[in-house]
């Protein structure tokens, strides 16, 4: 890993919007790394120390979406508050809801996609120079959304799939939107398929399936992972932002 600016914050700050879906296998990365890691809860606690944040803040995804603020109003303030960081230019990285969010705070559209994705597949990569998620050529990686959103106004977009033609981009050096998960821990998938077990069953998703390919797969996406995010935080620039 390139060397850190002295001056980035050592402690990371994370929204979750629901239990299980946590930093994974980025966690432990991130302590061998030498950093903190404080987590947020999402409609119970208050977002604007995570999001008003200026060292690196992740936002984790969820089994709702952007335009549920009927029922979760707390995503009014969140993506109102994003928004401001966003125009900061604060380090923000956002996974599957936490991309939908990014991108929906830059002035996109998200909405329901015409298929529900879930399962272990293979992303086509752009031809954006440099790409963060080249380590991910020829790997599979763990999708679950089954909403999707227009690419925001100066994003570069990083990856596609078949159905969701959107499934990363990235704004400068500060701002990662992945609509996959890459953060996905081999050996806690099963909370995964217990927390998210009606959805499966709803949409026919057999979940042997989905265990046998993360057993298969899971392993090298946590060392593809492990490199796009060092060089992600080697990457950004401290320069310009208020510490």
């Amino acid at each position: 890993m390139s060397q850190l600016d002295c001056r980035f914050p050592k402690t990371i700050y994370v929204i979750q919007h629901i239990a299980f879906e946590d930093l994974g296998c980025f966690e432990d990365i991130f302590y061998q790394l030498g950093f903190r890691i404080r987590y947020f809860e999402a409609g119970i606690d208050d977002l604007s120390t995570a999001l008003q944040y200026t060292g690196l803040t992740i936002i984790l995804g969820g089994p709702i979406s952007v335009y549920d603020t009927e029922h979760f109003p707390f995503l009014t303030d969140e993506l109102l508050l994003l928004k401001q960081r966003l125009t900061q230019q604060l380090p923000t990285l956002g996974i599957c809801l936490g991309a939908q969010l990014i991108a929906k705070a830059l002035g996109a559209n998200v909405y329901a996609g015409l298929h529900k994705e879930i399962g272990w597949h293979k992303l086509t990569l752009s031809t954006q120079q440099p790409n963060l998620l080249t380590p991910l050529k020829d790997l599979k990686v763990l999708h679950w959304h089954g909403d999707s959103f227009d690419l925001p106004e100066h994003a570069d977009l990083l990856a596609s799939s078949e159905y969701y033609p959107h499934q990363a981009f990235q704004i400068g050096k500060q701002i990662l939107a992945l609509q996959f998960h890459l953060e996905i821990d081999p050996e806690h998938l099963e909370k995964w398929l217990i927390g998210h077990y009606v959805e499966l069953q709803h949409t026919g998703i057999d979940i042997k399936q989905l265990r046998a390919d993360n057993q298969n797969y899971a392993p090298q996406l946590c060392d593809a992972a492990a490199e796009i995010l060092q060089q992600y935080l080697s990457q950004l620039d401290w320069q310009h932002i208020p510490l």
